[in-house]
Protein backbone atom coordinates (compact mmCIF):
# COMPACT_ATOMS: atom_id res chain seq x y z
CA UNK A 1 0.00 0.00 0.00
CA UNK A 2 1.43 3.58 -0.80
CA UNK A 3 1.55 6.37 1.30
CA UNK A 4 -0.92 8.27 0.89
CA UNK A 5 -1.32 12.43 2.28
CA UNK A 6 -3.89 10.72 4.98
CA UNK A 7 -1.06 9.23 6.12
CA UNK A 8 0.65 12.45 7.20
CA UNK A 9 -2.59 13.85 8.71
CA UNK A 10 -4.32 15.62 5.64
CA UNK A 11 -6.73 13.59 2.78
CA UNK A 12 -6.88 17.37 0.91
CA UNK A 13 -4.12 18.46 -0.51
CA UNK A 14 -1.63 21.28 0.28
CA UNK A 15 -3.21 23.35 -2.77
CA UNK A 16 -6.79 22.89 -1.92
CA UNK A 17 -5.41 23.35 1.85
CA UNK A 18 -3.42 27.01 0.65
CA UNK A 19 -7.26 28.04 -1.54
CA UNK A 20 -9.22 27.37 1.70
CA UNK A 21 -7.05 29.59 3.90
CA UNK A 22 -6.93 32.19 0.98
CA UNK A 23 -10.82 31.65 1.12
CA UNK A 24 -10.85 32.54 5.04
CA UNK A 25 -8.83 35.66 4.49
CA UNK A 26 -11.08 37.30 2.16
CA UNK A 27 -14.12 36.35 3.88
CA UNK A 28 -12.82 37.84 7.26
CA UNK A 29 -11.43 40.87 5.18
CA UNK A 30 -8.16 40.74 6.89
CA UNK A 31 -9.32 40.51 10.38
CA UNK A 32 -9.77 37.14 12.09
CA UNK A 33 -12.20 36.74 14.82
CA UNK A 34 -11.28 34.54 17.37
CA UNK A 35 -13.37 31.58 15.79
CA UNK A 36 -11.60 31.93 12.60
CA UNK A 37 -8.12 32.30 14.27
CA UNK A 38 -8.92 28.66 15.46
CA UNK A 39 -10.04 27.38 11.86
CA UNK A 40 -7.01 29.67 10.67
CA UNK A 41 -4.37 27.84 13.05
CA UNK A 42 -5.92 24.32 11.90
CA UNK A 43 -5.82 24.66 8.32
CA UNK A 44 -2.13 25.75 8.79
CA UNK A 45 -1.51 22.81 10.52
CA UNK A 46 -3.07 19.91 8.26
CA UNK A 47 -1.17 22.46 5.43
CA UNK A 48 1.79 21.92 6.40
CA UNK A 49 1.15 18.11 6.77
CA UNK A 50 -0.29 17.82 3.29
CA UNK A 51 3.65 19.54 2.22
CA UNK A 52 5.55 17.19 4.20
CA UNK A 53 3.56 14.17 2.92
CA UNK A 54 3.83 15.92 -1.10
CA UNK A 55 7.48 16.07 -0.55
CA UNK A 56 7.70 12.68 0.98
CA UNK A 57 6.09 11.54 -2.05
CA UNK A 58 8.05 13.40 -4.43
CA UNK A 59 11.37 11.83 -2.74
Amino acid sequence: MSPSSSAFGSARSAAQLNEQIRALWLRAGGTLSAQERAEYELLVVEWAAAIRGEVVKAA
